[in-house]
């Protein structure tokens, strides 16, 4: 005998399901802003990650990976095209030839800073549309799951 799931669970979870909604709105802000952000040639995921190095000091894979919520393989992977085209450099920490350290070139800098306004436009107005919602506790409920 086959168990079969009722369609009001199929209804329950695409109503209820916090996971499926977030990955939704996820998808819909990730493709707002890889719009916004293709005249620099850049996706979302690559400005998060160049935003994430422009740091002081260059960081090594793990604290980026940690920020970015991605693993070491995935986000060596990200660099990848980033270190092609000349946006980052990936280097052997002095202290630790098997560290990488990870560093914005000037390339980089010019990329992301003319990438800013971009994306301060961007995020100004989707928070502009959240009527009703406070963008805050928003971010402060999400970062409650991490």
């Amino acid at each position: 005998m086959s168990k079969q799931t009722g369609f009001e669970t199929t209804i329950e979870v695409r109503d209820t399901c916090l996971c499926l909604h977030v990955q939704r709105a996820a998808r819909a802000l990730a493709r707002r802003f890889d719009e916004a952000l293709r005249p620099v040639g850049l996706t979302n995921g690559q400005f998060s990650l160049l935003m994430a190095l422009n740091r002081p000091n260059p960081p090594t894979l793990g604290p980026v990976a940690q920020l970015l919520a991605m693993d070491r393989t995935t986000l060596t992977a990200a660099l990848k095209p980033l270190d092609r085209d000349g946006l980052v450099s990936v280097e052997a920490a002095p202290h630790d030839r098997r560290s990488r350290l990870l560093r914005l070139t000037e390339k980089g800098h010019e990329v992301l800073a003319s990438a800013v306004p971009i994306w301060r436009d961007t995020h100004n107005l989707i928070e502009a549309g959240m009527q009703g919602l406070d963008p805050d506790s928003l971010r402060g409920a999400l970062k409650t799951l991490c």
